[in-house]
């Protein structure tokens, strides 16, 4: 692929906007850990979709310091350890300590992401989160990878 094709990267004012933006919305909660997930873990839409409770909680049930990304979460077999920045992991808390509550909460297969009508989300619909977000702002060129091309 060409450069010219290359989603943009973004800057630190540009972070800063967007997870005020998002925090502010609806779901704010889950839409900023989508984001954090992207920008400080390099996570893809499709990793992002799949990312399950079990894959960031430790043997006792807390919060780990690492993503254990399985190939079957993962692009190909690009499964790998990921460590957990401190601002992904204290929103990871929050966003878990809500999670608790909703129907069919399970630790050993819930997934991170969710919507209000099923329990899991497809790695399209975070796509096209991450564009609405984008355009909303008014950042051109930017989409779900520019937070992976960010963190890299």
């Amino acid at each position: 692929m060409g450069l010219f094709k290359q989603s943009k990267t973004l800057n630190k004012d540009q972070i800063s906007l967007i997870k005020t933006f998002l925090s502010k919305k609806r779901n704010g909660l889950r839409n900023v850990t989508i984001f954090l997930l992207s920008v400080k873990c390099g996570l893809r839409a499709k990793e992002i979709s799949r990312l399950q409770w079990n894959m960031i909680l430790d043997s006792d049930g807390n919060m780990s310091d690492f993503i254990q990304l399985p190939n079957s979460a993962a692009k190909g077999k690009s499964g790998r350890i990921i460590p957990l920045n401190k601002e992904v992991k204290e929103t990871l808390i929050s966003l878990f300590g809500a999670s608790k509550n909703l129907y069919a909460f399970n630790t050993k297969t819930s997934f991170v992401v969710r919507t209000e009508r099923s329990p899991f989300t497809t790695s399209q619909s975070i796509v096209n989160m991450f564009s609405s977000w984008y355009k909303k702002l008014g950042l051109i060129g930017c989409s779900s990878h520019s937070g992976r091309r960010t963190f890299i």
